[in-house]
């Protein structure tokens, strides 16, 4: 089976094309160049076109109708209805990238995987609606279309969410001295961590099953999430030392501490995704825990030499 993979030299490309070049898949990347792929073992049989992608850029598309893979995954996202055009002619599957931000604040937890809210976020906004219109243009079509939708990504390969709302070296780093860490009480926000190595997973499973995951949004996580409290007291563990925790209201929090809304919200909203239907249509069981994939995390910035 030939693959193509838009974005596939990142934190969770990585891990799927290791998974498909396991069955034996020919795997070709489309990326910029810029972020450099292993060589060794079975990644040397694949295919490397350096194409910038994005939005606007014709050029991609005529990339993709010439490669004419059989199966397409876009994680980049970056516009999927033009990305859809090109490839709905020649290829027999296309399954892109979401988030679980794309829904909104949630009203209930375990999240299902629908509107849950506006989204806040304009990127993420439209990229969401993008996503629906080409799931009914597919549906239209009869083109086998699937999103995967994760929540916060962990795991190896890149700077975990810190208890600041971003990926920064120095916050961890000041988590591994047992700094104070400043939370909005009561502390019982849902966060959840989930491996790229499950996320790439998710991929895999919906090209293993085109039929069952044809028109699909499949939410993909850990099997549960931690309190934002649980949160801080696991980098504790992972670092050794208690983290202690500093309590302010939701208002000085937002306004004063963490006034970036890409940062705060994690913090406010629940990100706890009902795992059931990719579980029942695709058979996914997550292998990492929350805790586990963040000490994955901590250990490969250690072997990194960044701690």
């Amino acid at each position: 089976m030939k693959v193509c993979i838009i974005g596939g030299s990142g934190h969770i490309g990585k891990n799927l094309v290791e998974m498909l070049l396991g069955d034996g898949c020919r795997v070709t990347l489309i990326t910029t160049g810029r972020t450099p792929v292993p060589t060794t073992g079975k990644w040397d049989t694949v295919t490397l076109v350096e194409q910038p992608y994005g939005r606007g850029n014709p050029a991609w598309g005529e990339c993709l109708r010439q490669l004419a893979p059989e199966v397409t995954i876009d994680i980049l996202g970056a516009d999927v209805p033009a990305t859809y055009e090109a490839v709905r002619g020649v290829s027999r599957q296309l399954i892109a990238c979401g988030s679980l931000w794309m829904f909104g604040e949630p009203r209930v937890v375990p999240t299902p995987e629908e509107t849950q809210n506006p989204c806040e976020f304009e990127g993420y906004a439209l990229r969401y609606e993008e996503l629906l219109a080409t799931r009914e243009r597919a549906s239209a079509d009869g083109f086998p279309f699937t999103a995967i939708m994760p929540p916060n990504i962990c795991g190896p390969g890149k700077i975990p969410l810190d208890g600041r709302g971003g990926r920064d070296i120095e916050v961890h780093r000041a988590h591994q001295r047992g700094e104070p860490v400043p939370l909005p009480e009561p502390g019982q926000t849902l966060i959840g961590p989930c491996d790229a190595w499950d996320i790439a997973r998710a991929f895999y499973l919906a090209v293993q099953h085109r039929e069952a995951a044809a028109g699909e949004i499949f939410n993909v996580g850990s099997a549960y999430a931690l309190t934002a409290r649980q949160f801080i007291e696991t980098y504790g563990h992972i670092y050794g030392v208690e983290i202690p925790i500093e309590w302010v209201s939701w208002q000085e929090y937002a306004e004063r501490i963490l006034p970036d809304l890409g940062a705060n919200y994690h913090f406010r909203a629940h990100m706890c995704p009902d795992l059931t239907k990719i579980g029942r249509k695709l058979g996914y069981v997550p292998r990492y825990t929350p805790e586990e994939t963040m000490e994955r995390a901590v250990d490969w910035m250690r072997r990194e030499g960044m701690l």
